[in-house]
This record gives C-alpha cells, sequence and structure tokens, in this order.
C-alpha cells in the first residue's frame, strides 16, 4: 500500500491535470483498502480472502455543470483519459446552481487531529484463524447450541487521501479488526439463533475471543422456547445493540437534503424539542481510535464535536456544501464520499448520552413490555416517521425480563418515540452509532 503522503500526491497531481485540461474547479479522492477475511465452521477452516485494491475519483466543474468519473487503473496515461472524459461529460451535463466546491473561506488550514487511527499492524491469516477458531470453539461450548454459522476473523488498513482545486489536501491511513461468532440453540422447529462481535481500530482493544463466542452462544441458547403474549400498547425497551438504530433514523432525518428536498419527519423540527430534554445526541470526529473518526471531511473541512441534540433539543441539520447553499446555509463538516458521485453526508462516532437511571431501574415499572434484542426489516416511512419492524426479545413482567419472544412485530411513529425516550446509565462504546438501553412508552406491539 501507499503511504498517506504519496496517496496524497496522487490527488494532486490529478487535480493539476484537471486545471491545466481546462476545468474551473476540481477535487479528487483516492482510496486504497486491503483485507484479509478467515472463516471457520465447525471447527474447519471454511474460506480465507485477501483483497487489495485502489480507487481514484475525480469531480470537474465548468461553470455550473459538473461530471464524475472514477479508475481503478492508475496508469499515467488511462488517468490522462480520464480528464479528458470527465471534461466532456461536464460540458454535456445539465446546469445545477448549488453545484461547486466547500467555500475556500471554510477548508481546514491548521495541523489535522491526530485521531490514533492506524496501528500499523498486518496480523497473518494463521493468526486470524486462531482467533475465529476461539471464537467458535467457545459458543459452541456453551450448553445448548446445537450447530454453528461460523467464526470469522478479519484485519484491514484503508488510506484515504483528498485534494481540491482551491487549496485543501489531505490523507489519512485506519486500520480496523472484527471478530465474530454466530450460533445455533435447539432441534427442529425449535432452532434459534444470535450472534455477536466486536469491530476496533487497534488490535490490542479487541474482545477476547472466547468472550465473544460465550456471548454469542449465551444469546442463542436464552432465546429458546419463545412464548406467546397478549398483543397492544405496552413499554418497548431496546438493547443498545439495536436501540442504536434510531439514531440511524434520526441523522436520516436531519441530512440537508432531506430537508431540502422536504422528505423529511422533523422537517419543521429545528430549534425545537424533539426529545425528552434528560437526552443529548453528540457527534465526536476526533475520538481517540474511533470507528469513523477523521480529521477532515469529504469536502475538505475541518471536523468538530458536535452537540446535535442538546437537551432534547435539535441544533442543526448536517449538510454538505450543496445542500446547504440549496438551504442558505453554511455547511457543517458532514460531508462524505466516494470515489463516485457528489458527497453526501454521514456522521462520525455518534452516541446518545447517559440517563439518570439504571437499566433496571428503568424497567421496574413496567408491568407488561418487551425487551428488543433484534430487528428486522426496515419498515420506516422517512417522510411522515411511521416506525413498523419486525423484532424479537423478551417479555418484561412486573418489572422483570422474562422468557423469550420471537416474531412479533412493534409499531410507532418516530415523532413519539423521540420525545418518550429514557436512556438507563450503561452507555458503552463499542459500535460506531452507541446508546444506552432505551425505554419508549408509546408503540404498539403484535405477538408472533
Amino acid at each position: 500500500m501507499l503511504k498517506p503522503s504519496e496517496a496524497q500526491d496522487r490527488a494532486d497531481a490529478l487535480i493539476s491535470q484537471a486545471k491545466k485540461a481546462g476545468a474551473d474547479a476540481a477535487d479528487a479522492i483516492y482510496v486504497c483498502d486491503a483485507a484479509t477475511q478467515v472463516q471457520m465452521r465447525l471447527g474447519n477452516l471454511e474460506d480465507v480472502e485477501r483483497s487489495e485494491g485502489e480507487e481514484i475519483g475525480l469531480r470537474v466543474f465548468v461553470g455550473k455543470r459538473s461530471a464524475t468519473v472514477s479508475s481503478s487503473d492508475m496508469d499515467p496515461q488511462t488517468l490522462s483519459d480520464l480528464v479528458g472524459r470527465a471534461l466532456d461529460m461536464a460540458k454535456e451535463a445539465p446546469e445545477d446552481q448549488y453545484a461547486g466546491l466547500a467555500p475556500e473561506e471554510l477548508l481546514l488550514k491548521t495541523e489535522p487531529h491526530a485521531i490514533e487511527g492506524d496501528d500499523g499492524q498486518d496480523p497473518d491469516p494463521e493468526f486470524l484463524r486462531e482467533l475465529a477458531l476461539k471464537a467458535e470453539d467457545a459458543a459452541r461450548a456453551v450448553k445448548g447450541v446445537t450447530n454453528s454459522e461460523g467464526g470469522g476473523a478479519s484485519a484491514g488498513r484503508s488510506i484515504v487521501a483528498l485534494a481540491t482545486s482551491h487549496g485543501f489536501s489531505g490523507a489519512y491511513s485506519t486500520s480496523g479488526y472484527s471478530l465474530s461468532a454466530s450460533v445455533i440453540a435447539g432441534e427442529g422447529d425449535g432452532m434459534e439463533r444470535d450472534y455477536a462481535y466486536d469491530s476496533v481500530r487497534f488490535l490490542e482493544d479487541l474482545d477476547a475471543a472466547e468472550d465473544i463466542g460465550r456471548e454469542a452462544g449465551e444469546r442463542a441458547v436464552s432465546r429458546l422456547n419463545p412464548v406467546s403474549f397478549k398483543s397492544g400498547a405496552m413499554p418497548v425497551v431496546y438493547d443498545p445493540r439495536v436501540g442504536n438504530s434510531l439514531l440511524g433514523h434520526f441523522i436520516g432525518a436531519i441530512s440537508g437534503s432531506a430537508i431540502a428536498r422536504k422528505t423529511s419527519f422533523l422537517l419543521d423540527a429545528l430549534d425545537s424539542q424533539v426529545f425528552d430534554s434528560s437526552v443529548s445526541i453528540i457527534d465526536c470526529p476526533h475520538r481517540k481510535r474511533g470507528l469513523r473518526s477523521k480529521a477532515f471531511d469529504g469536502e475538505g473541512l475541518p471536523t468538530a464535536k458536535t452537540r446535535l441534540i442538546d437537551s432534547g433539543r435539535l441544533t442543526q441539520w448536517i449538510m454538505e456544501s450543496a445542500s446547504a447553499r440549496q438551504l442558505g446555509l453554511q455547511p457543517t463538516g458532514h460531508a462524505s464520499r466516494g470515489v463516485g458521485g457528489a458527497p453526501g453526508v454521514s456522521v462520525t462516532n455518534l452516541h446518545m448520552g447517559n440517563g439518570s437511571v439504571s437499566k433496571t431501574e428503568l424497567i421496574k415499572d413496567i408491568k407488561h413490555g418487551v425487551y428488543i434484542t433484534e430487528l428486522i426489516g426496515m419498515g420506516v416511512n422517512p417522510v411522515t416517521g411511521d416506525y413498523s419492524r419486525g423484532a424479537g426479545g423478551f417479555l418484561i413482567t412486573d418489572g422483570e425480563i422474562g422468557p423469550p419472544v420471537s416474531e412479533i412485530t412493534i409499531a410507532g411513529n418516530l415523532k413519539d418515540m423521540f420525545k418518550s425516550l429514557i436512556a438507563a446509565d450503561d452507555l458503552e462504546y463499542r459500535y460506531a452509532g452507541n446508546v444506552p438501553t432505551l425505554r419508549t412508552d408509546s408503540m404498539t406491539v403484535a405477538g408472533g
């Protein structure tokens, strides 16, 4: 793989070519990835994959017209042809009054934040095989586990470089490691499946393989012999493993493009109370070893810690330059892009802050409710906020988590759900989006 500085040179060179060829403005993004994945099943090696690749994308502007092209061939003549093709395409494209690079005065001009995203290691397949085997063995050792979908381990590194024709040039590298196990408990029609996994930037931070496997096995066994129950309106409690999906629905609703198109259920919610006053949602792009940490966004703007929900109040939209111009606002440093197409928006290390009660206290007054550990399907309307998803988990009776339930449906409206959410105090930073255990009393549950 190239060094970040070499990747940066490659993006800079393509911008220089585009300018010389007649582009009024341009940006280029270079991405290089290398990954090794090992899959074990029933104690045997099932699959080993090694992938390496590099791509470069170029976006050029001719007046208000633009085009984007990309290539995985870094031959100089190929890249020269790429520039010519991009300019020809741009001249034939329709004008877009909102298109363009980010405002020059907002570009990152200081030394980027150090995010500790790359530990520089490259473990061999044998090491990964041992991790995957230990995870699967620990899962299969749990009493009641009858079959396995396997244990998997992966390691990878990525380099990203971005350059613009109006003065930004930057690059960074990241490493990533993951370990998982998925097993089946029970027999015949009574079989249940569950999993556990961990993903980190530094290998030394990875959970022990035995712990991941044991969690997968215990989760699968705990789901055996689901019970039926009375349907109706009742409290719903989200396990942190699935509760973070609510953050995804929230982010989609506050993206600049959704607001500009008027396709968001939070269209009129800016500066208003969206959640309970005890709730805060924060984006932390500079967290050391964070799974999505980055010093600059997809347009070369600096990233910064952002309190999107402050004491329940929605403070801002998240915008790249195009949607910001359409809304008459400034971009927020949340642009995200790949080698093809114009930038969109995304967040980095997002979390909902802790509440003031324990998980036990959160559920102790629930006479009849459900504790959700699995979500199925994507029945969410981003325009109205209507929410309906298949789910699985456990019955809550008289404040205690009891027997499993499966093939149920939970339904409500995200606006009502957000306003009624109460958070426990058990937040852990395990995923890119993290929440404590969450409770909402504004849903209807239909039993399977």
